[in-house]
């Protein structure tokens, strides 16, 4: 897209959200570690079919094979297939003015209950500091697009992903990451609480949020502001 055609397009925000209210009501956390524990089942089993591609494999060539076994779990999980309709990698989404119209977040899950033009959106990303893919790059090229209204604007949470290849763990990493820097880091990515992690589980999972500060376009709005989103960590190992 060039840069004369970069710019808000108030009609497409207008038809997208057309009959709802945004930002959308929260998910329930019920659902949302149900989402987590299945998606942690896809991985665990690409890594016993696919171990030389969850090793060393590509973002993409990761992600795909998450995707597909996501929806074969919903082939064949009824419970799964009730809360998920379907899973797509890559799928063109708009930024939250309509200046991009072709924003690709790596994995657009469709709930079921949920209106099908904002699903619950998950990006991923490699850790392997060796070849220079750190948490920083993990802020910068992941959590930032939940911020500026590029990534899951219309809705209260999402997913971050992480394929780690260093023995990388949120709180050795990302925890530390978001409270250094000068100026704060956490005043960048704009923390209004650090990752906690959410059970007693050996898994790499915590959840944190950050403020939002993009104006919504759509009328039917109460408020111009988003608020904040709630980002569901998960680094997988």
């Amino acid at each position: 897209m060039n840069s004369t055609s970069i710019r808000p397009r108030p009609d497409q925000i207008l038809e997208l959200s057309r009959g709802l209210t945004l930002p959308l009501p929260p998910i329930d956390n019920t659902l949302l570690e149900i989402i987590v524990e299945t998606f942690l089942r896809a991985f665990e089993d690409v890594c016993a079919t696919s171990s030389q591609t969850a090793q060393s494999g590509t973002e993409a060539e990761v992600t795909a094979l998450i995707q597909a076994r996501l929806n074969e779990i919903a082939d064949h999980d009824p419970f799964w297939g009730q809360l998920v309709s379907c899973i797509v990698r890559g799928a063109e989404s708009l930024s939250f003015d309509g200046s991009h119209l072709e924003k690709r977040p790596d994995l657009s899950i469709y709930l079921t209950e949920r209106s099908r033009n904002f699903p619950l959106v998950a990006e991923a990303k490699i850790l392997d500091s060796s070849k220079g893919k750190t948490e920083k790059l993990y802020c910068e090229n992941g959590i930032h697009r939940f911020l500026n209204g590029e990534y899951a604007w219309g809705t209260r949470e999402a997913l971050m992903v992480a394929y780690v290849r260093d023995g990388s763990s949120i709180n050795s990493k990302l925890t530390h990451y978001l409270s250094s820097g000068t100026p704060r880091n956490s005043v960048k990515y704009a923390v209004e609480t650090m990752p906690e992690q959410t059970s007693n589980t050996s898994e790499d999972i915590a959840i944190s949020t950050h403020n939002r500060s993009f104006s919504y376009l759509a009328p039917n709005t109460p408020k111009s502001l988003p608020g904040p989103i709630t980002l569901w960590h998960l680094w997988l190992h």
